[in-house]
């Protein structure tokens, strides 16, 4: 098998136009040099270099081997320094799975924060409802919410649910009043998710552990957005993502209601397609999405 040293070797050589100055430049004895390259010949079972006491001349096949093999040899050295570089910076093309509504809650101010920071970075986003399949589709990571249920990939919750979990509008609560205990929500209007039956399971996390209430609604949605609308328009009490919960409490928009109770597993998750050492520029995104919903005064951005 033919040493890629030697090959890279090889190129220092002819550039160098002599064993000794390509030796300076490898920091080895010249000999050393001179005897790899012999030994590329013999492997190949041609000569490359005519030597004499002045210089050294490509020869027909050298001449060849070199046209082909000077462009892959420094495309390999930029390869390692762009890796080099990148150990220490993030960089290079992230591609982000995430829900449709993602920009509905993360401002696109922050993402113009990071790139500032990190000029050598670039992102793109794949947004749907739908489950990406990071392998096929090329996503280095994706952010879900709700349960984290396996998935065949690599993921961890970055976001607990919070204190925030059932809300609704004060004018509702100010029409039908706000239920005492978690078996007062059949009595009310819940805003749900789409089901032809109009009823939903909620479990949550109380006083007593994990607990489940079948909730009936006159609205029901297949979208976070369409939820949260209608629950801002006083159409019942809804159990809605945390992170969007929590930023329309803040507002005044919703009340929070039962807050003894939180969703069960609503939290935002991050998935990875495989236990690989991220990329920097992964790292470094994750960190911002983890800081920036996590922040107390993180502002209203739903209008």
């Amino acid at each position: 098998m033919i040493d890629l040293n030697d090959i890279a070797m090889f190129v220092q050589v002819v550039r160098s136009g002599s064993f000794a100055q390509a030796a300076r430049r490898l920091g080895m004895p010249p000999n050393t040099v001179s005897r790899r390259i012999q030994q590329l010949e013999a492997r190949l079972g041609t000569r490359l270099l005519q030597r004499s006491t002045r210089k050294l001349t490509l020869t027909s096949a050298g001449q060849d081997f070199h046209e082909r093999c000077a462009g892959a040899v420094d495309g390999l050295v930029e390869a390692g320094q762009a890796l080099m570089t990148g150990s220490s910076e993030p960089s290079g093309l992230v591609r982000v799975a995430a829900p449709a509504d993602f920009f509905d809650f993360f401002q696109m101010e922050w993402v113009t924060e990071f790139l500032a920071a990190h000029p050598r970075v670039r992102l793109d986003f794949v947004l749907s409802d739908a489950k990406a399949d990071l392998i096929a589709e090329q996503i280095d990571v994706a952010f879900r919410g709700g349960p984290l249920r396996d998935s065949g990939y690599v993921g961890r919750q970055i976001l607990d649910p919070g204190s925030v979990g059932m809300v609704a509008s004060p004018a509702y609560i100010a029409a039908r009043g706000s239920p005492r205990t978690l078996q007062d929500l059949e009595n009310h209007d819940c805003v749900i998710c789409a089901h032809p039956s109009g009823h939903a399971t909620w479990r949550l996390l109380g006083p007593n552990g994990e607990e489940e209430v079948q909730v009936f609604g006159r609205f029901s949605g297949n979208t976070a957005q369409a939820l949260r609308k209608a629950t801002v328009a006083g159409l019942g009490i809804a159990l809605l993502p945390p992170v969007m919960a929590k930023l329309e409490v803040q507002a005044g928009v919703l009340v929070p209601v039962l807050p003894q109770y939180q969703p069960d597993g609503y939290g935002m998750n991050v998935l990875y397609p495989s236990r690989r050492q991220l990329p920097l520029a992964v790292s470094a995104f994750i960190r911002l999405v983890i800081e920036k919903m996590n922040a107390a005064d993180a502002p209203q951005v739903y209008r």
